[in-house]
């Protein structure tokens, strides 16, 4: 053990008021000593004084709320746009086929609120296959790629929590089925518990702080620190489709989805879902003042919820499901950026290590949180866009555990077995009451494909999982 903390450290800590971080150094291995110093170094302690002192202030909302309306969109029935949805794909596909698209996965979470100790792209989501889901993904993706005949990057962002556990899962599977050299999972930041009544930083032992991910925010600065932007530049790569883990019928390299955003001459577009009614908990994507942004459900006073438009729907009908497509040099922008994602902080309950060297665990909370969101780029973004897409065709987020009332496994397989019951449908298939279906995209990725795979007046009636090993028979 070293006999005295650094002097550097000493000072900084001092003129920070944070002293007390080091009250047990002399109780520290070398080792334990080692973790708290490279921890310390991380943190910008000048940034932690302005948010304590109050610099991540919210916005008047109900003020924002009374100027917003609806934002610049395309509908999912096409109309809202200057240009024909057909053109929208072409882009989209010759976009694709340039090798122009990287993926982005957020995938930082456990799946502690599914009963599920383990990271979250690890949970078990086919209804029929199993397959978990970040084979989803790895599926997807791979259908992509050999559909445009590219090699697509994926950039998989874990968080401290999850990323030994990720790293291993990705590399004993031998990733999934894709070129190792095309996948890069890379950790998120972390900022520091802040005691809610004093402003002192929070220890979780005697040798580390309380640290928890910084949001999904992070995205952007994990990326540059990385070198995923690099990578992406190096690659030809200039725009990237943005998914979280917990959604396993978003539609991954979605060419509609991209074709729209390059028609729009958009740096950041989100694909949203229409409000099934005013104070649906899901995020308002909204207009204000020329600008493009988000009002969080919580935020967004009732009256401006239950607001009507002219065709008598929601004036702000506009949910986001945290699906994106930004363009790289607007990324490395606001990766540059101090103010270009603000902090928001949030009331928690952190165990913490007391002046004593007990383990304290509150019952309420107790702190503060500092987190950023990516969808507060949205303001940032030139011409940013928004693209509506049916629910049941993309939105079935895995987030409660079975027996809640929404976003449950159980909701979630169903809903995969219903669109691609559609899709076999539509083929000229008939699957019986009470069968369950899945297509591996790999086997056929959309209604379209999939005629051409099965055979019209074919009959199933037993689960069957379509897998291209199998020929879907």
């Amino acid at each position: 053990m070293s006999a005295l903390p650094p002097d550097y450290l000493l000072q900084r800590l001092h003129a920070a008021g944070q002293s007390h971080l080091l009250r047990f150094w002399d109780e520290l291995s070398a080792a334990g000593q080692s973790q708290l110093i490279a921890q310390l170094e991380q943190i910008d302690f000048e940034l932690i004084a302005g948010l304590i002192g109050g610099a991540d202030d919210k916005p008047d909302f109900a003020d924002l709320a009374a100027r917003a309306a609806a934002p610049p969109a395309v509908c999912s029935d096409g109309t809202g746009a200057a240009w024909a949805p057909a053109d929208a794909r072409q882009a989209g596909e010759q976009a694709l086929a340039a090798g122009r698209v990287g993926v982005v996965i957020v995938a930082g979470g456990q799946g502690t609120r599914l009963g599920f100790d383990q990271p979250k792209g690890m949970f078990p989501i086919g209804p029929v296959s199993g397959r978990t889901l970040f084979e989803f993904f790895a599926d997807a993706l791979q259908a992509a790629s050999a559909r445009y005949g590219v090699r697509i990057p994926l950039y998989l962002m874990t968080s401290p929590l999850t990323h030994a556990d990720t790293l291993r899962y990705w590399s004993e599977r031998r990733y999934l089925g894709l070129p190792p050299e095309d996948v890069r999972i890379f950790c998120q930041g972390t900022m520091p518990a802040v005691d809610a009544s004093s402003g002192k930083l929070l220890l979780a032992a005697k040798d580390s702080l309380a640290l928890s991910p910084d949001g999904h925010g992070g995205t952007v600065a994990a990326l540059a620190k990385s070198g995923c932007f690099d990578d992406a530049q190096a690659r030809g790569v200039d725009l990237l489709s943005y998914i979280q883990v917990d959604n396993p019928l978003v539609a991954l390299c979605d060419a509609n989805l991209i074709g729209h955003h390059l028609m729009s001459g958009s740096e950041m577009t989100t694909q949203v879902v229409r409000k099934r009614y005013a104070e649906e908990k899901v995020g308002n994507v909204v207009l204000v003042d020329g600008k493009v942004r988000i009002i969080e459900y919580s935020d967004l006073p009732a009256a401006a919820a239950a607001a009507r438009g002219v065709d008598g729907g929601l004036k702000l009908w506009a949910g986001n499901i945290a699906v994106h497509v930004m363009d790289v040099p607007f990324l490395r922008r606001a990766a540059a950026a101090v103010d270009a994602l603000p902090f928001h902080r949030a009331s928690k309950v952190v165990p913490y290590v007391d002046e004593a060297g007990q383990e304290i665990r509150p019952e309420q909370p107790n702190a503060i949180k500092f987190e950023r969101f990516i969808f507060d780029l949205l303001p940032w973004a030139e011409n940013a866009f928004v693209v509506e897409v049916e629910p049941e065709e993309a939105f079935a987020p895995v987030k409660n555990a079975d027996g809640a009332a929404h976003d449950t496994p159980a909701q979630a397989r169903a809903a995969i077995s219903r669109l691609h019951r559609h899709w076999l449908a539509a083929a000229g298939v008939a699957v019986a009451d009470g069968v369950q279906v899945e297509v591996n995209p790999r086997f056929a990725s959309s209604a379209e494909e999939l005629a051409g795979k099965v055979s019209v007046g074919q009959r199933v009636t037993a689960d069957r999982y379509f897998a291209p090993e199998a020929g879907g028979e």
